[in-house]
């Protein structure tokens, strides 16, 4: 990552997701970046995010961000195979069909860094994986499914506005 590389969140900066919406300022904030062979991300947990230990990050916040990176993971990655700029339109949406996380130890509270990948081949359906843990140590991993979504088609689903 460049100091001057843009998230892949800001590339749709209307949304507003709790975990990584740009216009949620509520929200978790994610901003992940590719780094060639994945997409990476640091976030900073806020202690009010505890596991009812002091300095045990609550698995809910992990699953949550795990979920985001992969979507940003997938959504990023079909960008790419389309030869296209990401965020530009018809925009691709990718939404999860199923979450499963693995939590291998406990996640300390502090700086927190994801790794997601595609395995397999990008296209309507993706699985992603994402390893997430302090500095040079892995304690939780997801593996999503990641399902590209045509929103113009679904009239329940419209942007939420900030």
């Amino acid at each position: 990552m460049t100091a001057t590389q843009l998230a892949v969140q800001d590339s749709w900066p209307e949304l507003t997701c709790y975990g990584c919406g740009p216009a949620n300022h509520h929200g978790f904030q994610l901003k992940s970046y590719e780094d060639g062979e994945a997409l990476v991300a640091t976030v900073h947990p806020d202690t009010q995010y505890n596991a009812g230990f002091a300095q045990v990050l609550y698995g809910g916040y992990i699953a949550s961000v795990i979920d985001c990176h992969a979507m940003w993971t997938a959504m990023t990655a079909a960008y790419r195979a389309e030869g296209r700029q990401l965020g530009s339109q018809p925009r691709i949406v990718c939404v999860t069909g199923r979450l499963d996380v693995s939590y291998l130890r406990p996640t300390p509270i502090g700086p927190i860094h994801l790794r997601g990948w595609v395995e397999g081949g990008v296209g309507p359906k993706m699985r992603v994986r994402v390893e997430l843990g302090p500095e040079g140590e892995v304690t939780a991993t997801g593996s999503v499914l990641a399902v590209q979504y045509d929103l113009s088609r679904d009239p329940l689903v419209r942007p939420a506005h900030p």
